[in-house]
């Protein structure tokens, strides 16, 4: 097999550039580091700002009577929360990730168009602004759920709703534009000796996860344009009394909006593809697998929009296709997990904060994933379509299947981002809480779901009242989960413990360099030697002739 990978020194002192100028994340960097911390810490204000309003929503449902706000404003909570939570918290962070490592990754000095990449990230803090500010214009924010189905959308305040799409539409802009920069900076600025197969697995998701962007996002935009237009000038595409059809809104919204969850999940799933490994010490089970399921999950991601509209009128034949193409998606994602499992096995597990939130991820998104199963079974999802157990189900697959790794990422590359080690004790303490309250607000929503409560509704049957306490209590304590978090990044940064350059021993390229990396990501061209997984392959042996002083050879 081809050798890859530098063996980096992890015995001697970071070389810390510069004292950097906090000035420069408030610019127009084209430093792809810049950016990606940008995105990191801008997404994370906007989960925050996600997080209080769903505090806020479930303090409404925490008895049965509407009496905490009004219905219409109830209405706006929820769907701004959720059109926060995905196009500004989970999607540009996981960007912030792959802005970040990529080019280290695969040994470049940047992005391919570093000035479009600034370009996408600088639309992110507006749209979301004007997002929020809807809550102030006369009528309200939009109130149609983060779906915006016509025909409520379009009964929607009218100010609201335009805001929301124009919203939309700027933060999917931002998507497209990054994904044109991942696509060809994973394409063609790999180090020469890199090959398809010798990439480390964060590049091959991020590739798939581009490639998905770019063949879904602008149907979205395209059933958001004609909207609008329904909304300002009174046509009629999405209204049947004009001739319109508001199911053509639905596949045009799915055709997207399914798609998203792997969009949103691809990153991730190459984010613990990378943790797993070096904090077992083992190599990676089924590299290629894994590789190549990235690429499975996107091209069948494409082909599973409709299993959201089982009970919109689709025919019979169609409900069986769409029903068995999502069941087979479970199969590259069933890999995945295998994988990571396989590789747990028999390790020298380092106990530390960042793999606690990876082996969280895995169990809650294998949760997300059986249940997602469940669904794609045409009788079961009639049986309880809106309700409590959707809701339960997609919280499993984006909040376990995505936060947990978001944050199983920070704990693993804030050393080579900041040059300062994060405080264990803080982050285990953190990963406790989040695990706790994270399971008490959502596993009992599937027993709400099973017995029959809707969802998007303030006001709700009293039998299920105790039920709804326990999961507003889980969702304080999520809130009360970020405080260790926060304390921990802040204080870490300023007057953390300072870092190797590869305090956990990794072989991918990003550790060969100092941390935080110079300015051009590395001070000599990287000289690649092992596989990046080759964990507990590596002999104790004088490097051969041919390799440069310093480096040491592996065989595998």
């Amino acid at each position: 097999m081809t050798i890859l990978t530098p063996l980096p020194d992890n015995t001697q002192p970071t070389d810390h550039p510069p004292t950097s100028n906090w000035r420069k994340y408030f610019s127009f960097s084209h430093d792809h580091k810049v950016i990606g911390i940008q995105y990191l810490v801008t997404s994370f204000l906007f989960y925050l700002i996600g997080g209080a309003l769903a505090a806020a929503v479930r303090t409404e449902l925490a008895t049965p009577a509407s009496d905490v706000v009004s219905p219409e404003l109830y209405n706006s909570l929820f769907t701004l929360h959720g059109t926060v939570m995905i196009f500004l918290w989970i999607v540009p962070a996981t960007a912030g990730f792959i802005n970040y490592l990529v080019p280290l990754m695969i040994g470049a000095r940047d992005m391919a168009f570093p000035r479009l990449n600034a370009l996408a990230f600088w639309i992110i803090p507006p749209a979301g602004v004007l997002l929020m500010a809807s809550f102030f214009v006369t009528g309200g924010a939009a109130g149609a759920g983060w779906t915006s189905y016509p025909p409520l959308s379009t009964m929607s305040p009218k100010a609201g709703e335009l805001i929301w799409i124009l919203s939309v539409l700027l933060l999917g802009s931002s998507s497209i534009l990054g994904a044109v920069n991942f696509v060809v900076t994973i394409w063609k600025m790999r180090h020469p000796k890199m090959g398809w197969n010798d990439m480390p697995l964060v590049c091959w998701a991020s590739l798939a996860t581009g490639v998905l962007i770019l063949l879904s996002t602008p149907v979205l935009a395209g059933a958001l344009i004609l909207l609008s237009f329904d909304l300002i000038v009174g046509t009629a595409f999405f209204n049947p009394t004009g001739g319109g059809d508001p199911i053509v809104y639905q596949h045009m919204f799915w055709f997207y909006s399914h798609p998203a969850v792997y969009i949103m999940i691809l990153p991730v799933f190459g984010m613990i593809s990378e943790i797993i490994p070096v904090h077992a010490r083992k190599p990676i089970f089924g590299y290629r697998a894994i590789a190549y399921s990235s690429l499975a999950i996107c091209f069948l991601g494409l082909i599973v929009w409709a299993h959201h509209m089982f009970t919109s009128g689709t025919p019979p034949w169609l409900r069986m296709f769409f029903m068995f193409a999502t069941m087979v998606i479970a199969v590259p994602t069933g890999i995945k997990v295998f994988s990571w499992v396989a590789t747990l096995w028999g390790g020298k597990l380092n106990l530390n904060s960042a793999l606690f939130f990876a082996m969280g991820f895995v169990s809650m998104f294998v949760i997300g994933g059986i249940s997602g199963v469940m669904l794609a079974a045409v009788p079961f999802d009639i049986h309880v379509h809106d309700t409590y157990f959707v809701v339960a189900h997609f919280h499993y697959v984006l909040f376990g299947g995505s936060v947990f790794g978001i944050y199983a990422g920070v704990y693993h590359w804030f050393p080579k981002m900041t040059g300062r080690m994060m405080n264990e004790t803080l982050g285990k303490i953190h990963f406790a809480l989040t695990f706790i309250g994270f399971n008490l607000t959502f596993l009992p929503m599937h027993k709400l779901g099973l017995d029959g409560m809707n969802r998007r509704i303030a006001e709700y049957d009293p039998k299920y009242a105790t039920i709804n306490m326990i999961c507003t209590i889980g969702t304080y304590l999520l809130a009360v989960s970020t405080f260790p978090f926060l304390i921990n990044a802040v204080w870490s940064w300023i007057k953390g413990e300072k870092a190797l350059a590869n305090p956990w021993k990794g072989l991918t390229l990003e550790w060969s360099t100092s941390s935080p990396p110079p300015e051009e990501n590395f001070e000599e061209e990287p000289v690649i030697l092992c596989h990046p997984y080759a964990y507990g392959k590596r002999p104790q042996v004088a490097p051969p002739s041919n390799l440069d002083a310093g480096a040491t050879s592996l065989s595998t």
